[in-house]
């Protein structure tokens, strides 16, 4: 097959599979005699991906594999299509979702502790049940607090490929600048969420160089996935 014609099997199957693909299902579809190997895939991707240069539809790599999907300047004129309004999610959980995205693995209590007020079971049951966190471990201290952490599916629904591809802590002035990178539905600013956090990461950079003999509390994380990063700020005595 030549790579046109591979690209229109890409092309479709993308189209109908209606979620990510990676490239191992891609190659998949392909009898074995005649299967690209992964380079050869991803050169014809690359070429699908300029074909939609300029229009309103994009070929995107995110967490869990490639998939096709409309442009962010295409949403306000595609919603009178969906039946379903954009959910909403208030101030507390999207600051609790920011804290897990760039502190994590951390605990409940840890998020109370930076916001400043406490975290409701609701909260935390809306995040789990939309897929976006869940417990990778917990803590070894008393009471044994479960630590949360980011999903696949978190990455995959803000078009992240990985945690790294969010934006600084240190080129984010405020919540609203993160609102808008990451197309949450309802922007809210305060700027001393951010603020707290980048404080809170030099106290736990400072504290690792000054402390080196210091032995950390073990937190028995699950990060086979690759969506956990190991940021955890000491614990205090």
């Amino acid at each position: 097959m030549n790579d046109t014609e591979i690209k229109h099997v890409l092309e479709a199957a993308l189209l109908a599979a209606g979620r990510p693909l990676d490239l191992d299902k891609l190659g998949e579809l392909f009898p074995k005699r005649s299967r690209p190997d992964k380079q050869g895939l991803r050169r014809v991707l690359k070429i699908l991906a300029a074909d939609y240069e300029g229009r309103g539809i994009e070929l995107r790599e995110v967490a869990s594999g490639y998939r096709i999907q409309i442009k962010q300047s295409m949403s306000d004129w595609l919603t009178p299509l969906w039946e379903e309004r954009v959910p909403r999610y208030s101030r507390a959980l999207l600051e609790t979702l920011a804290l897990i995205a760039y502190r994590q693995p951390i605990t409940r209590g840890e998020i109370e502790e930076v916001r400043g007020v406490v975290v409701t079971t609701n909260i935390v049951r809306s995040l789990l049940e939309r897929g976006w966190i869940r417990v990778v471990g917990h803590r070894d201290v008393p009471g044994k607090p479960a630590m949360f952490g980011t999903t696949r599916e978190f990455l995959d629904y803000f078009s992240l490929k990985k945690l790294d591809d969010l934006p600084p802590l240190s080129e984010i002035k405020d919540l609203d600048e993160l609102n808008v990178v990451l197309d949450f539905p309802e922007p809210s600013p305060q700027s001393d969420l951010v603020e707290n956090l980048k404080i809170e990461q030099s106290d736990a950079t400072a504290y690792a160089e000054t402390e080196p003999g210091t032995p950390e509390l073990p937190t028995n994380a699950d990060t086979s996935d690759g969506t956990v990063v190991s940021i955890s700020r000491p614990e205090s005595v």
